[in-house]
């Protein structure tokens, strides 16, 4: 007889980490694209005071200009749908009596939001721009 608190001692185990697993992968995927961001914008302000000289583009120069387009359409869609999941893991990671957690998941949800609507506003600045050429 008995095995009952067992049993829910082992299924709160459980839980708690499926919650911890989830909470990683969501701080994980939140956090991610900000590491490059941060680094792309610390090239740009260090570019944006060096004069920057006109060439043509040949051979293999042409060839990594069209290539780049590509890259950044995957990269943009790849960080929508890892901020997307993340978000969803750390809702679903909330648990009473784990505030730091709590707090953390809530902060990686903002930052994550944050980033949705950089994307978000960098398509519709490139539609305008491309439909009221300037």
């Amino acid at each position: 007889m008995g095995g009952g608190a067992e049993a829910r001692e082992s299924g709160e185990i459980a839980v708690d980490e499926l919650n911890k697993r989830r909470f990683l992968w969501g701080v994980g995927l939140a956090w991610a694209p900000w590491i490059p961001a941060l680094i792309g914008i610390g090239y740009a302000f260090r570019d944006a005071f060096r004069g920057i000289s006109e060439q043509k583009a040949t051979g293999l120069g042409a060839i990594a200009g069209g290539l780049s387009e590509l890259f950044v359409l995957y990269g943009i869609g790849a960080i929508l749908v890892g901020q997307v999941a993340a978000i969803v893991l750390l809702i679903k990671a909330f648990s009473p009596g784990h505030f730091v957690r709590s707090l953390f998941s809530v902060v990686s949800i903002c930052l994550s939001g944050l980033m949705l609507l950089l994307a978000g506003l960098f398509f519709c600045m490139s539609w305008f721009l491309n439909h009221h050429g300037y």
